[in-house]
């Protein structure tokens, strides 16, 4: 498409998801929240390494491993003085990891919350009557496409399917229905506006 702007948006979680425990304080069923804490524990050459979490409701404690029972000659020096520092990133990367909290507790919460920093890649905002955003996820979200799309572009979700409908709207990798699903890392998505009277105020709100 001629007059197109392309922008890349790099989308970051904004809240770790909470596994679901059975807090023996609360006596029930409870979300947990990381801490940003690391227990580091060594017992002669093994080590083992936990990311803390606390009760929502009462700070009660629960850990989860990263480590467990490790020689220490596996871990690299300059991770094991991260885990130590209690690293923020290092911290947040485990704290998203899904695969592994549901491995160990089954149940996790997750937010949709998302921050969105745009970056412009080519094409002239002014004279400007398509989109192309490509997508840049720093780790997985449960943000559905349309709820992305709609909240950062100022459109209904109903008239992103109805521009999807039309093919105006199209995602690639993913296709029809794509709108109702996640967004993923390396999407792409290119909407023609070309013959919508606010295609303007759109491609502003786009950024970049």
């Amino acid at each position: 498409m001629s007059g197109t702007l392309r922008i890349h948006w790099a989308i970051a979680p904004q809240i770790a998801p909470q596994p679901l425990i059975n807090c023996n304080r609360c006596g029930g069923m409870k979300a947990y929240r990381c801490s940003g804490k690391f227990r580091v524990n060594a017992n002669g050459k093994r080590i083992d390494v936990w990311l803390i979490y606390r009760c929502v409701d009462c700070d009660n404690s629960w850990n989860f491993g990263i480590f467990e029972r490790c020689n220490r000659r596996d871990i690299e020096p300059a991770l094991l003085q991260a885990f130590e520092s209690n690293d923020p990133g290092l911290a947040r990367r485990h704290a998203f990891d899904m695969v592994a909290l549901r491995n160990q507790v089954g149940r996790v919460e997750e937010f949709p919350d998302v921050a969105v920093h745009k970056r412009l890649l080519g094409g002239a905002r002014d004279r400007a009557a398509a989109l192309e955003l490509r997508l840049g996820l720093e780790m997985p979200t449960s943000l559905r496409l349309d709820r992305l799309l709609a909240g950062e572009l100022g459109i209904s979700r109903s008239r992103l399917q109805a521009l999807e409908e039309r093919r105006l709207l199209i995602v690639d990798p993913d296709g029809d229905k794509a709108l109702r699903k996640p967004a993923r890392q390396g999407m792409t998505i290119r909407i023609d506006l070309a013959g919508e009277p606010d295609h303007e105020a759109i491609i502003s709100a786009a950024g970049g």
